[in-house]
């Protein structure tokens, strides 16, 4: 089998792609792929816990870390400690963090309206599909 029939380096070459094209649009606001990526799974109003972001993202703690801690030291997060339960952080946008993820947000709402204008429900169904086999499959690892 030749590499490009197989399924993981299609996705891969999508993928890589697809980060390219976040990330050169990131720059023009001072972000990058992750940190947009980030300011779009906070919630814009009640905040998110910490320790749910890792897991909602894919990212190692580690990583995650040092994404957050950069974003605070440039104003686009705060952290706050739960009054009831100090063991609890939770991660708030700032205005400017706000601002920062709505553009976040245009530009994968712009993506995404683009490429499903040149694809049908079926075809989209479909990719979805073979996506969530994906997803069963390495699960099990």
């Amino acid at each position: 089998m030749k590499s490009d029939e197989t399924i993981d380096f299609h996705i891969r070459w999508a993928w890589l792609k697809i980060a390219k094209m976040y990330n050169q649009e990131a720059v023009k606001h001072g972000l990058t792929q992750s940190t947009g990526f980030v300011l779009l799974s906070i919630d814009p109003v009640k905040g998110t816990p910490s320790t749910q972001l890792g897991p909602m993202m894919g990212m190692e703690p580690t990583s995650l870390s040092r994404t957050l801690k950069s974003m605070e030291e440039r104003s686009w997060i705060k952290r706050k400690s739960d009054a009831t339960d100090g063991r609890v952080t939770t991660v708030h946008l700032t205005e400017e963090g706000k601002r920062l993820r709505e553009i976040s947000k245009s530009t994968v709402i712009g993506f995404n309206k683009k490429v499903l204008a040149e694809v049908d429900k079926a075809s989209f169904e479909n990719f979805i599909h073979v996506i969530e086999v994906i997803e069963k499959h390495t699960s099990k690892n």
